[in-house]
């Protein structure tokens, strides 16, 4: 480590410890990766399917996949080729298990587990900036964790905020079900999650000196340069990552302020006509107004009129009329 007090600072050797898969304990250390890594994949699976928050919950728990990533973060920052591709391996392998278990799960149910149906997919399928900003304060608090011995007892907390397994159990169950488009959105939401670990850990170990003082060190010179061009392409990767998640974000918003306008309009067009509006959803590239009433329906050309004269496109608005009907009892035969 750095200068200064370090009373409440883990030593690089307790760090490479949390973090590395190797050493005398190397064996244990995966052992205990892959049972818990198998088991919270079966449980956010499970609750994904369910539709349980407080299972899914669990299931990041018990996690394990902060570890290796943050592996790759800290043989970035010491210059450790190998155990950077051994943390690199446990990461992409342990995703894919973790997808193959989501699917054969997702086998199992009767449904499609989608997000029109399923909040824990809805929930993860569509990443906006928000989301990296939140992973980035989560993956700070986890590497000030890793370096500090005062506040260790945060890692639960991280664990549960960061939510590494549970949008990769959601790329498996949504693979399965041919949503592969949600798919992509839950394996963007992992990417912005893991990226924002790597990018504020390595500014972590930078502010808390870090240095690698292992006896198999390269020189300093040779040392220096293969962090820094690591940290280059961590750092590029975030910048692409924030490419689609503004662009999601940006679309998001377009649509909110859009629905809320054409809700304003339908609701005033449907009571003028006796009707009620039931909702009005976003579904892909189209709006899908709901109304009930008694026959006979209101006109959808006064609407698409009531539209206009507010300065809103009818285009790709779709409307859903659903007749009811008001029966006073007793009736008699």
């Amino acid at each position: 480590m750095g200068a200064g007090p370090s009373g409440n600072r883990n030593t690089v050797e307790h760090v490479r410890e949390a973090v590395f898969f190797d050493g005398p304990r190397s064996a244990q250390k995966l052992s205990r990766f892959w049972i818990l890594l198998v088991l919270s994949g079966i449980i956010a699976a499970a609750g994904i399917v369910a539709d349980s928050t407080a299972t899914v919950i669990g299931a990041m728990i018990v996690a394990p996949m902060l570890i290796p990533i943050q592996g790759i973060m800290l043989a970035t920052v010491l210059g450790d080729r190998r155990n950077l591709a051994r943390s690199l391996i446990l990461v992409i392998a342990g995703s894919m298990i973790a997808i193959g278990i989501a699917f054969v799960v997702g086998m199992l149910s009767v449904n499609d587990i989608v997000a029109a149906t399923n909040s824990q997919v809805s929930a993860r399928v569509h990443p906006k900036l928000i989301d990296l900003l939140a992973a980035l304060g989560t993956g700070l608090v986890a590497s000030i964790a890793l370096v500090r011995k005062d506040i260790s007892d945060t890692l639960p907390g991280v664990a549960i905020a960061i939510s590494l397994v549970p949008p990769l159990s959601v790329i498996g169950v949504t693979l399965e079900s041919g949503a592969y488009a949600q798919a992509g959105g839950a394996a963007l939401l992992f990417l912005t999650n893991v990226a924002a670990i790597l990018v504020t850990g390595i500014v972590v170990m930078g502010f808390y000196g870090v240095r690698n003082t292992h006896p198999s060190a390269p020189p300093s010179g040779t040392a220096a340069q293969r962090p820094r061009r690591a940290t280059v392409m961590i750092i590029a990767m975030v910048a692409l990552i924030g490419v689609p998640l503004t662009i999601a974000t940006v679309v998001s918003t377009s649509t909110a302020v859009r629905t809320s306008q054409v809700q304003q309009v339908a609701d005033n067009w449907a009571s003028d006509n006796g009707w009620a509006l039931l909702s009005v959803t976003a579904e892909s590239d189209s709006l899908k107004i709901s109304v009930t009433g008694p026959e006979p329906a209101p006109s959808p050309k006064d609407l698409t009129n009531r539209l206009n004269e507010s300065g809103i496109s009818p285009d790709g608005i779709e409307v859903e009329f659903i007749p009811s009907r008001t029966v006073k009892l007793p009736v008699h035969s």
